[in-house]
């Protein structure tokens, strides 16, 4: 006996459908699985026998093979289980065709029938709708994500014996499928109570609150420089309350990371909020940039995908993860090269990085600072150039005034401050309509001219800042950017010569890097 079931399978974000070929055949009784597979797939003919003989299924003494096509990709992970197992009853014709006709089959299952969450549920079932498949069956705590998914229906199943007995009988009703309906749009519109705080507890710091809500409305890289306990790390984790609302499609750009990385809750169907991430400075390489062996994984610059990545205490970071960040800064993905293929992720973030300026943290106050000028220079050159070409604002913060404690004086709300970012970001969204490009932040180099086009009064200010600054080409476009965003704010169509002095002064200062 011969059947097909369908399944699926991710490749970094990339899903594919596997058509899942179990063979039945008289000869000595033995086990064969074939098609490019990985140590977790094989294991699965241990998994699949101990599993259908706990609930009830005995598999006739024959010679099995099972082959997942296409043989020529490699299959990772253990959601071929369920599918393997339900070919193995179609053929012992406990199954009929018409049961798992139109159907995707994912799950991992227990040695007691027990079918277990997968990862990459969301990217395979957004696939298979692509698809024109009309049924997923999917692990009961997948089921919220699998859901999320319109135009498809999806079964939550939590043991085989109850999965079989539902398809053989589908009119009947069956309380232990869970069957969820669910609106995306409609998780999305909820608003949850801000948990990061806001602006208008940050007392003084006017700079870096400004240099914040231009990183914000630009989607620019942000650093900020000041003596420990100013306030860097409160700002940087308010960032997130000011950033517009995720889209529905970038919603699912990043839970379906989420879902690849195994790191969605059972009760947990979107990401409705954008992404804070503040790695620990002994943080790998790997664990940042995302890596693996065979199958590699999503790191904390793409979990941080349309989001805020903050690196607190800059230079405690190895340099050699550092500039590892460079590519993804400037191509806002990541590509990871493995003997199996190139797997690629998206790194769509906003950097925002803080650090003291000298090892003791009070530098240039030499009433406190005891750091020799060769410590400091070693200190700062933890950060190479390159990086800092690829940061946009760079804020310096000072010891907050009294009075501005003592007498509570608040500038604007996160509200307010999101709402003005809002209108900014309209104005980008109609500017770039119909092109790659969404923020002021994305535009290439080569686009730059025609988008933050300047007059004659402003080229000759460019031209002196240029030499003045003795501005790399990098830099230069990026002032032009940031120029532009600052414009966008005021919500003018033009840039001005205030607006390119405003950012040029935040650029890295000369004192400390030279």
């Amino acid at each position: 006996m011969f059947s097909t079931i369908d399944s699926g399978a991710v490749c970094g974000l990339q899903a594919y459908l596997v058509r899942v070929e179990v063979d039945l055949a008289g000869g000595l009784p033995s086990f064969q699985m074939v098609g490019s597979l990985g140590s977790e797939v094989r294991e699965s003919r241990e998994r699949v026998c101990v599993a259908m003989k706990n609930s009830g299924f005995q598999i006739p003494p024959c010679h099995i093979t099972v082959n997942l096509a296409p043989a020529g990709r490699r299959k990772d992970g253990t959601a071929f289980d369920l599918p393997i197992a339900v070919g193995l009853l179609k053929d012992m014709e406990l199954l009929t065709e018409e049961a798992v006709r139109d159907t995707l089959f994912l799950g991992e299952l227990g040695l007691n029938g027990e079918i277990k969450r997968v990862k990459g549920v969301l990217p395979i079932v957004r696939e298979a709708a692509d698809k024109g498949i009309g049924r997923v069956i999917v692990p009961r705590e997948n089921a919220l994500e699998a859901a999320v998914i319109p135009g498809i229906t999806v079964w939550g199943v939590g043991e085989l014996g109850e999965l079989i007995m539902a398809l053989l009988h589908p009119d009947a009703e069956n309380e232990k499928i869970y069957k969820p309906r669910i609106r995306a749009e409609e998780l999305l519109q909820k608003k949850k109570a801000d948990r990061r705080g806001d602006f208008k507890e940050v007392s003084g710091q006017e700079s870096a609150r400004r240099g914040a809500m231009i990183a914000a409305a630009g989607f620019h890289n942000l650093l900020m420089m000041g003596p420990p306990g100013v306030g860097k790390s409160m700002i940087a984790g308010r960032i997130p309350g000011i950033l517009p609302s995720l889209t529905l499609e970038e919603s699912l750009e990043v839970t379906s990371i989420y879902s690849v990385a195994g790191l969605l809750t059972p009760e947990q169907a979107l990401i409705t909020e954008r992404p804070f991430y503040a790695p620990h400075h002994t943080v790998t390489a790997a664990a940042l940039i995302g890596g693996g062996n065979a199958y590699p994984r999503p790191g904390m610059v793409s979990l941080a995908h349309r989001g805020v990545l903050f690196l607190d205490e800059l230079p405690e970071f190895q340099r050699t993860v550092l500039d590892s960040m460079r590519q993804p800064l400037e191509e806002r993905r990541v590509q990871i090269a493995r003997a199996s293929g190139v797997v690629t992720f998206p790194s769509d973030f906003m950097l925002v990085a803080a650090m003291n300026p000298c090892p003791c943290g009070y530098y240039p106050d030499r009433n406190k600072c005891r750091c020799t000028q060769p410590q400091i220079e070693k200190y700062l050159g933890k950060v190479s150039g390159p990086l800092l070409d690829r940061i946009d604002l760079c804020v310096e913060l000072q010891p907050v005034d009294i009075l501005h404690l003592q007498t509570k004086i608040t500038g604007e709300s996160s509200e307010q401050m999101r709402e003005r970012i809002e209108r900014a970001r309209k104005m980008q969204e109609k500017r770039y309509a119909g092109t790659e490009y969404r923020f002021n932040g994305d535009v290439s180099s080569a686009d730059v001219d025609h988008y933050c086009s300047l007059g004659e009064t402003e080229k000759n200010v460019m031209e002196q800042l240029y030499h003045t600054l003795e501005l790399s080409a990098r830099a230069y476009h990026r002032i032009l950017k940031t120029a532009r965003t600052i414009a966008d704010l005021e919500e003018q169509e033009n840039i001005a010569k205030e607006h390119l002095l405003e950012a040029a002064c935040y650029r890295p200062s000369g004192e400390y890097w030279g």
